[in-house]
């Protein structure tokens, strides 16, 4: 059906507004509404405003709407027990005390149960020769200045003495790269490394799959834990300088069989380590120049120049990353909530957003036959916050079914067309400061 159609038929049913997001229940199991919901650990016998069911939807609607303020959020999704929502209703203090009672805990336990069972969905050419692609790496994020936020997330590192502008926190994530759902996260304050955030990523993992790192990522401890914790589970990371090995064997030009010997800082924190270990090395030029990779994956099923193809599919953990940051976080320099458990729901619920906006572009390029990677992450996700979220809040539940079908038909205008892109050289962009920067200046002198 037409959007225009689509949206005469929300105005007219527009008088039998739901309490919450219905549409979502096609995605979210109530049960695990449910658990996340009993994590509160406040019980209560008065019938607020805003229960906690409504400010879950509430922190989603946020994700959804980043340019919005929150009692507007509320507002336009009637958040609210007492029917249609209003200004006296939802002042500022009652949601947030509303956010700070429901606590991040309820929106981690949502997002790690619908993560786990949609980062392992298998779609139509999903695999790559029968093994699931994933992809770990790290991203930072500023929170606003406070002297609590700072003292908790405490500051990036700098030459000096002086702090960063902004606190800043550490999301690690493993993300399934060919449909982009972020299959597990670790939220931390700065300190904490990300090899450590990522150690508990690798119980969660798929048999039969690859996981494709960035060299911050290098050690052996994590690398044979990994090829270890399952069946044929493999990993492919690029090389990192300065490392003494030995070549036992060459399968081809520029493919070789490699023995390195394990650091004695790997082994005293991991006594099980072996005194060496073996990696396949693989050499090809991109752009004139030689790059290396290492990986578990044996030479007699595994080509050496497919697998120098599939290493740049590490990008598109970063392409996801920018999703969240540019599209749905509107380039935001900091996050909204300024007390420490509402900065950890705030990016839950982020997370948790961007997976039901994913795992829907995703169905929709099932349906017209494409590859998920071939739907256009911001126009999707204007779509289906701008659209159907709104019309989903106008009409009734039971033709909820219909209104995402109808979503999936208007995605087709959605779909990208990858071009080959001119090659430029990396460069260093200006840091996002909280102070105006005026880019006419003269330079000085």
């Amino acid at each position: 059906m037409p959007l225009h159609n689509a949206l005469t038929e929300a105005w007219e049913c527009a008088d039998t507004l739901p309490q919450s997001f219905d549409w979502l229940v096609d995605h979210l199991d109530p049960q695990w509404v449910e658990e996340a919901l009993s994590l509160t650990g406040q019980a209560t016998i008065r019938r607020r405003r805003l229960p906690s069911d409504h400010v879950l939807w509430l922190v989603v609607g946020m994700a959804l709407f980043r340019g919005e303020p929150v009692q507007e959020v509320a507002r336009r999704l009637n958040i609210s027990a007492d029917g249609l929502a209003s200004d006296a209703l939802l002042a500022k203090s009652g949601v947030s005390k509303a956010r700070q009672r429901l606590g991040d805990e309820p929106l981690q336990h949502l997002f790690s149960q619908s993560a786990k069972t949609w980062g392992q969905e298998r779609l139509p050419a999903d695999d790559w020769q029968g093994l699931q692609v994933f992809a770990i790496d790290g991203a930072l994020f500023r929170t606003p200045e406070t002297p609590e936020l700072r003292e908790h997330f405490g500051s990036g590192n700098t030459s000096t003495e002086r702090q960063t502008p902004h606190p800043m926190l550490r999301l690690v994530a493993l993300m399934n790269v060919r449909s982009h759902v972020v299959m597990q996260a670790a939220i931390s304050p700065y300190r904490r490394g990300e090899i450590r955030l990522a150690e508990p990523f690798l119980r969660t993992l798929p048999d039969h799959s690859i996981t494709l790192l960035d060299k911050g990522f290098w050690g052996a401890d994590l690398l044979l834990s990994l090829q270890a914790s399952g069946q044929h589970r493999h990993w492919l990371i690029p090389e990192r300088k300065g490392l003494v090995y030995e070549c036992l064997e060459e399968y081809g030009p520029g493919d070789c069989l490699l023995e390195m010997r394990v650091s004695p800082q790997a082994r005293k924190r991991n006594p099980a380590l072996p005194e060496s270990w073996q990696v396949r090395a693989v050499t090809y030029e991109i752009n004139g120049k030689e790059k290396t990779v290492f990986t578990s994956l044996p030479h007699r099923h595994y080509h050496a120049q497919d697998i120098a193809q599939l290493y740049h599919e590490r990008w598109q953990i970063e392409l996801g990353f920018r999703d969240i940051k540019t599209s749905m976080l509107n380039n935001a320099i900091v996050l909204r909530s300024k007390k420490v458990s509402l900065i950890y729901q705030e990016l839950w619920g982020v997370l948790l957003a961007y997976n039901i906006v994913r795992r829907e572009a995703s169905h929709a390029a099932i349906e017209h036959r494409a590859n998920a990677q071939d739907v256009s992450f911001k126009f999707a996700f204007q779509f289906i916050a701008a659209q159907l979220v709104v019309m989903a809040g106008a009409c009734s539940q039971g033709k909820t079914a219909s209104r995402l079908k109808d979503l999936r038909s208007g995605l087709a205008a959605l779909f990208i067309t990858r071009r080959s892109r001119p090659s430029r050289p990396r460069s260093v962009k200006i840091s996002k400061t909280r102070y105006p920067v005026n880019r006419n200046a003269a330079p000085l002198k």
